[in-house]
């Protein structure tokens, strides 16, 4: 997959894509992360990327001129219509669609290019999102000061389910809410510390007892923490 993100703040990137499975993934060459300075594609001497809203209010919205100038300079057209399937387009925004397991799953397997546009200030151009966006995306119902943070939430989410990216195979089918629940306890070496024992049912190697144990574990944890999530699967 290679990923191109947009910002004006490129520094904000400098090293967090160089640890654990993200750094892995880019060596093996399972992934290839590029940032682009929205700033180098604005044609005025002064590089402006804002401008004030019309129609008045508080703040800056970033203009439309430079992020059509950037999409056009990574994918040959600033038509979303004529992107190729495999190609997507994120605009980060507090409007978008909530960020699940599912959708990144969804873009892992299914996208080959994916361009992050980081929203900042009071938003982005609307005619941005109509022509260039094919996808809106929230990473929580909260305000953050740009889409810089959500983009490394969005590179991880993503990257860390692409095949060979982890070191097993299933490890990504077993994590919270890929099979709609929240994740079972675990537990590492030593089984006793500070007289707290790992639950024996682990140590015994009755692998059906093991696993009905992580299927009951999980549903208690999900339903003490995560209600909404059993409610949501009864509902289907």
């Amino acid at each position: 997959m290679k990923i191109d993100v947009l910002t004006i703040f490129p520094e904000f990137f400098g090293q967090v894509f160089e640890f654990g499975i993200i750094r892995r993934a880019k060596l093996a060459e399972i992934v290839e992360i590029n940032t682009h300075d929205i700033r180098e594609f604005a044609t005025d001497k002064h590089r402006m990327v804002d401008d004030r809203p019309f129609g008045g209010g508080d703040g800056m919205v970033l203009k439309p001129e430079p992020i059509f100038a950037a999409i056009e300079s990574l994918l040959g057209t600033a038509e979303k219509a004529n992107y190729p399937n495999s190609t997507r387009v994120v605009l980060l925004t507090p409007q978008g669609l909530q960020l699940k397991q599912a959708a990144a799953k969804d873009m892992a397997d299914e996208t080959k290019h994916l361009v992050i546009i980081c929203g900042r200030y009071e938003g982005v151009d609307e005619r941005v999102n109509e022509t260039l966006v094919t996808n809106e995306i929230s990473i929580g119902d909260y305000v953050l000061s740009g889409g810089e943070p959500a983009a490394v939430v969005l590179v991880d989410s993503i990257v860390r389910l692409l095949p060979g990216a982890l070191g097993s195979e299933t490890s990504a089918e077993n994590d919270s809410f890929s099979n709609g629940l929240l994740d079972y306890p675990h537990y590492t070496r030593p089984a006793e510390f500070r007289d707290m024992k790992v639950p024996e049912v682990l140590l015994n190697g009755n692998h059906a007892e093991i696993e009905k144990w992580r299927r009951e574990k999980a549903l208690e944890k999900t339903r003490v923490h995560r209600k909404d999530l059993l409610d949501k699967e009864n509902a289907g």
